[in-house]
């Protein structure tokens, strides 16, 4: 039984991590469809205490993972979804990264790095949207999300610790009025 959670937990994450342009962040929406709704690993409610608490903690984004593998199988659980996240997709960098560098001067590689973009910045805004919709996300919340997003539209190399800081201290604001 326990074989086949662990292939079941390489065969959700290893074909994630080569969608993960973008960073971890961008797969949320399709881990927390695989994670709750297709397997039953977890809840919807410890998806989201799990995704607070892989934002919270040191460490990479795509934490996350490895909390799923860990409800899901224990430490071994933790180990394969890891490693079934991070391997895939550093392989591919690597060798991405050799290709890229090789072919540095042709004129294709400007215009794949514009059409990456987009696709990045899609992804992100879908698992934003997938963990705000689960969470128990008040209008006030999903102003503060919006107005995050607006700040960050207009001023894109804005400190992200100072936009949390500042969403954080409204946020407390708007509790006390509420």
């Amino acid at each position: 039984m326990r074989d086949n959670l662990y292939l079941q937990l390489i065969a959700v994450f290893a074909p994630l991590s080569l969608l993960s342009i973008g960073g971890g962040q961008s797969i949320v929406a399709e881990i927390n469809q695989q994670a709750v709704t297709i397997h039953g690993w977890v809840t919807q409610t410890q998806f989201v205490d799990l995704f607070a608490i892989s934002r919270a903690a040191p460490g990479p984004g795509a934490l996350l993972t490895t909390l799923i593998g860990w409800r899901a199988g224990g430490w071994l659980g933790a180990v394969v979804a890891s490693l079934a996240l991070f391997v895939p997709s550093s392989l591919l960098a690597y060798v991405a990264t050799l290709v890229w560098r090789r072919h540095e001067r042709h004129p294709w590689h400007r215009i794949a790095e514009r059409g990456l973009a987009p696709i990045a910045t899609g992804l992100i805004l879908s698992s934003s949207y997938t963990v705000l919709r689960a969470s128990s996300a008040t209008w006030a919340v999903w102003g503060l999300a919006l107005g995050a997003l607006a700040v960050f539209m207009t001023r894109p190399k804005a400190n992200p610790l100072a936009v949390l800081f500042c969403a954080g201290l409204l946020n407390i604001v708007a509790g006390r009025f509420a």
